[in-house]
């Protein structure tokens, strides 16, 4: 069946093409005043804190099972100082002498007196008020097993009974397992945004295909198919996507590195193995790019859809 004449020249002239701003202004728009490009800046900035904190933790794991690699603690538990100092000479001269054991180190009596001195005060400094297992930090010249560690506690066993023979990385066992089940927390959270978000585009585009009802109507008589109907919104809503994204990485990254100054003002060298490398602000800047490729296909489908069941 043939258009008529005037539908028909209409079409010639260029109303069956909907692209560009010509098309955009088919479904009219006030840039920033409406509260798409808020709510994406806000889940773009939110997205990008989440992953960032997931990708420290990973790194500040990562740097600390390096550090601990190899790494044995053995305690020798006794309370006279005088044989606690006989028996952990026996042991720095047994273990310094045994193969794969590749350095020794006996920590200073003062620099325990230091670590302890938070929760013991100037007790933990005189021998006679409490006494101090010493300590000897034991570095090996490949990874901890069972089978070493079995072995290193039967060749003390005997002439330094009161050597407690412990891997480094047990002690923080709890503590990669606080770590991991923070980095999966995290990973649900970019989840649950990235859900939140295409969740608003698709309210926001039903909301729009309802307010615009009847100049859909008319493009549909002027033979704009429901493909060409769909990229106008689609440009639409990825124009206000963009906009979002950019502001939502501005105040993302302004957060990151507010808390990176902070964390990195306590001085510890565990936060340290936390920080960020050029990979992860490389993934943190694509997040923006992800959520406008979220964004439009999500427009997209859901104004296909709204559209098969409108006309």
């Amino acid at each position: 069946m043939k258009r008529p004449p005037v539908l028909a020249r209409a079409v010639a002239r260029g109303l069956s093409s909907f692209t560009g701003e010509r098309a955009a202004q088919l479904v009219p728009q006030a840039r920033l005043a409406g509260p798409m490009p808020w709510v994406i800046a806000i889940m773009i900035a939110l997205t990008s804190i989440a992953a960032a904190g997931g990708l420290s933790l990973s790194n500040l794991a990562d740097a600390a099972r390096a550090e601990l690699r190899g790494g044995i603690t053995v305690q020798i538990v006794e309370a006279a100082s005088a044989e606690r100092d006989r028996q952990a000479g026996l042991a720095v001269s047994l273990l310094s002498g045994t193969a794969g054991v590749s350095s020794v180190r006996r920590v200073p009596d003062s620099e325990l007196a230091r670590l302890v001195e938070p929760w013991l005060g100037d007790a933990g400094s005189s021998a006679d008020a409490i006494p101090i297992p010493a300590l000897i930090d034991v570095r090996l010249s490949g990874p901890v097993t069972p089978t070493r560690l079995k072995a290193l506690r039967g060749l003390l066993a005997s002439t330094v009974p009161a050597a407690r023979v412990d891997a480094q990385s047990s002690w923080l066992a709890p503590v990669f397992s606080a770590i991991k089940s923070l980095q999966w927390l995290a990973l649900g959270l970019v989840l649950l945004l990235a859900a939140t978000s295409a969740a608003a585009v698709w309210l926001a585009a039903r909301s729009a295909l309802g307010s615009n009802r009847g100049t859909i109507e008319i493009v549909h008589l002027l033979g704009g198919t429901d493909g060409q109907i769909a990229r106008i919104f689609q440009r639409s809503i990825g124009f206000d996507a963009v906009l979002g994204g950019v502001v939502g990485l501005g105040l993302g990254l302004a957060a990151i590195v507010f808390l990176g100054r902070q964390f990195a003002a306590l001085g510890s060298g565990m936060i340290a193995g936390g920080e960020l490398v050029v990979a992860d602000w490389l993934a943190i800047a694509a997040i923006p790019l992800a959520g406008v490729v979220i964004a439009m296909f999500t427009a997209r489908l859901t104004v296909l859809a709204a559209l098969r069941r409108m006309l």
